[in-house]
């Protein structure tokens, strides 16, 4: 008997492993023809007997299933029907994943086991079918149509012949083998940068070389490296860039002057925060014999330096945005424009690009004019000393708050100026939220660091009415652009090609989910009408300001909110309730704003719509990049906060429970916004479980819930800088 069984099981040979994706992924790439299993089989490199025996009865199968068919004796063709969608992956850090795809209106569940080597973000094409017994549906990847990424960062760990990168990504699934000849320079326990070369079909992990070392993990600027390098973005200029752009003829000819309106002698400030270096918007103001208010919003002229075609101009359309990290900013362009020829800084004159509007006393445009310019600032203001301006109406800046650190007296004119500039600025901020804008003033986190990047402490960064004046200024000229090329004197649209800056309606699940977690809170929102849902919105966010809760139902708001994106189809921006919206205000750090700013002048000068096809492929992969930077910008947050606690673990925190989910909480510290886990594991004093419609986690014996929204008292376990995550015991005395 056992004899027997040891002959079947040496008859049988080996089971081939994804059999099913693999002939679906052939029949795939030509899908409008029919093959037996024998071209099937030799596709596959499949040459024994009963290799093909399983092609055979798997092809029986999908017959069956209806995901082939036979359209002649032996011959089968992959059926292309409503069950095969082609969207984007998006992998969970269990190794599963969700398919997204506009086709459907909801998500597909993709078991790891069909995910067949799919990445995070590729584009992929999905079997869908429905579970057996059950209304969910599961998808199958039959096949990688595009890698979203093939540079991954992680650590490198070495064997005598060869090495794996162990990927930092939570969904980056499969390690990375590294054969000895492609590791180059880098040491065991190195960061990496790693590039996939190939993935052979019977490996389960992909092959690849080292591209680039970082550096030893947990290093400050390894780890400021690797947060960029994990979203494709660069951390330094190349030297024939630098050398070009230190090249620039930075005169300005009488000539060039001559092409321009001059307005250097109206006065003009810029207002930034304390440690900006790039000054690329100015204010100017001039009271007109008729009463009435001349304001200019002037941009730095970057289009006139930076001229399509050159190799500057490829640099700046791949960065496509700079990048707000924690301790740096990351240009797109080189620092000789950014903060040199182009910023508009004090006591220099300067090229812009203008948007100058003539103001009643209600604040309503009267007049507008744009082109370029030629403008002189008379004064560099921190928003701090605009802001102690507008606090007390006096021209002396107190020490506290001057750049200098020591006290100055401004002039009387630009005292009157910014004082009647805000007053404008509330005027058109109250119309417009009174129009339907949502008005989401977050706070931001922000670290003190001494001059080895260590955070010493936390401070939260709110916007005040000097920061609100600029904003409205900078918005009304980015509204006024934008009507003047999209919107004809009829008030029609016209076919003119432009850059807009869209907003799209927020999706109705989205907020239904909105409503139901706010309720836990006591608030509520009325969804029934566009101006009902923009209403109670404003007053959810009004409500929730300055409490425990505040960042919790902000960051919920903002995300039932759809993504502002670049295009050149115009659907106006539904959160700032206007119909035509661009950006033309800050084109030293987006490369948008420089295609608006050509566009502009294009039409200035008379010129036709030109093609909106190379445009709307630029806006899309502006939008992306600036996808890519915001998740750094976050990123480089939780990697600084996580340092921080690093220095707080013996300390008890009040905080608020941000989130649940079947494996614990995550819990928000309300003094310093820094968010880690308590896991179940480590809550003793009961055995709870997951209650998905509660948003709690339920003690089995106890029934205490752990709730969204409850205080709690947290005290930090672990800091891991490398994943940028913390973990947290829960002090349940003190709950």
């Amino acid at each position: 008997m056992s004899k027997k069984r040891k002959f079947n099981r040496k008859k049988k040979g080996n089971v081939v492993k994804d059999l099913t994706a693999k002939i679906l992924k052939e029949l795939n790439k030509k899908s409008t023809q029919s093959f037996n299993y024998k071209q099937i089989a030799a596709k596959l490199g499949i040459e024994d007997a009963h290799g093909k025996q399983q092609i055979i009865e798997k092809l029986a199968a999908l017959k069956i299933e209806k995901r082939v068919e036979e359209v002649e004796i032996g011959k089968f063709k992959i059926i292309q029907n409503e069950h095969y969608h082609v969207g984007i992956l998006d992998v969970t850090s269990n190794k599963n994943a969700y398919f997204i795809t506009d086709d459907l209106e909801y998500d597909v569940f993709i078991p790891a086991i069909n995910i067949n080597k799919g990445l995070d973000g590729d584009t992929v094409k999905v079997y869908v079918y429905r579970r057996r017994n059950n209304d969910k549906f599961e998808g199958e990847v039959v096949e990688i149509l595009e890698r979203a990424k093939d540079e991954f960062v992680g650590v490198l760990q070495m064997s005598k012949n060869f090495g794996f990168v162990i990927p930092d990504n939570q969904k980056m699934y499969a390690d990375i083998f590294i054969p000895i000849k492609k590791i180059g320079e880098a040491k065991d326990g190195d960061k990496v940068l790693a590039k996939i070369t190939d993935w052979p079909e019977n490996s389960k992990n992909p092959f690849g070389k080292i591209k680039t070392v970082l550096g030893k993990p947990g290093e400050h600027d390894t780890e400021i490296h690797s947060i960029l390098l994990e979203y494709g973005l660069p951390y330094e200029f190349p030297k024939e860039i630098e050398e070009l752009a230190s090249k620039i003829d930075t005169k300005i000819s009488k000539e060039e002057i001559s092409k321009r309106r001059d307005m250097r002698s109206t006065l003009t400030f810029t207002i930034d925060p304390k440690d900006a270096k790039d000054f690329d918007d100015a204010l100017s103001f001039k009271v007109l014999d008729n009463g009435n208010y001349e304001i200019g919003i002037h941009i730095a002229d970057v289009s006139h330096y930076v001229q399509p075609g050159t190799e500057l101009e490829n640099e700046a359309y791949e960065r496509a945005t700079s990048v707000y990290l924690v301790d740096r900013v990351v240009p797109m362009l080189p620092e000789v424009l950014s903060n040199g020829v182009c910023s508009l800084r004090p006591n220099e004159e300067k090229l812009t690009f203008s948007a100058v509007f003539e103001l009643d006393k209600k604040a309503h445009v009267v007049n507008q004019w744009f082109g370029r310019t030629v403008t002189y600032s008379d004064q560099r203001f921190a928003y701090e000393e605009a802001q102690a301006i507008l606090e007390t109406g006096s021209d002396l800046i107190p020490a506290d708050v001057s750049l200098t650190g020591e006290e100055y007296r401004v002039s009387e004119a630009i005292v009157e100026a910014t004082l009647k500039l805000n007053e404008l600025s509330k005027k058109l901020r109250k119309r417009r939220i009174e129009q339907g804008a949502i008005t989401f003033d977050r706070v931001e986190v922000k670290f003190n660091l001494d001059e080895n990047a260590e955070p010493t402490g936390v401070y939260f960064k709110e916007a005040k009415d000097a920061n609100k004046l600029i904003e409205e200024f900078m918005l009304l000229a980015n509204r006024k652009v934008a009507e003047f090329v999209g919107k004809s004197k009829s008030g029609a649209p016209t076919k003119n090609t432009f850059i807009y800056r869209v907003h799209d309606e927020p999706n109705e699940d989205k907020l239904e989910g909105l409503k139901e977690i706010i309720g836990k809170f006591g608030y509520k929102i009325d969804t029934k009408t566009r101006t009902s849902t923009s209403d109670s919105l404003n007053k959810l966010l009004k409500d929730v300001h300055g409490k425990g809760e505040s960042n919790l139902i902000e960051t919920l708001a903002i995300r039932s909110m759809s993504k502002a994106i670049y295009t050149t189809e115009n659907i106006g921006h539904y959160g700032l309730a206007f119909d035509y919206y661009s950006h033309f205000t800050s084109p030293i750090r987006r490369y948008p704003d420089v295609m608006t700013h050509r566009l502009l002048q294009h039409y200035l000068d008379g010129g036709k719509s030109p093609d909106a096809g190379p445009y709307e492929i630029k806006c899309e992969h502006s939008s992306e990049r600036e996808m890519m930077a915001s998740k750094a910008e976050r990123d480089s947050i939780k990697y600084m906060q996580v340092k921080y606690m690093q220095n707080h673990q013996n300390q008890e925190f009040k905080g608020v429970i941000s989130g649940v989910t079947e494996w614990g909480i995550y819990v928000e510290i309300i003094e310093n916004k820094c968010e880690g886990m308590v896991r179940i594991r480590d809550i003793k004093e009961d055995y709870y479980i997951y209650d998905e419609k509660q948003y709690a986690l339920v003690g089995q014996s106890t029934k205490k819930l752990l709730q969204l929204g409850d205080e709690v008292i947290v005290k930090v376990k672990k800091t891991d800088l490398e994943r940028k995550h913390l973990d947290f015991y829960l002090v349940e005395e003190k709950n």
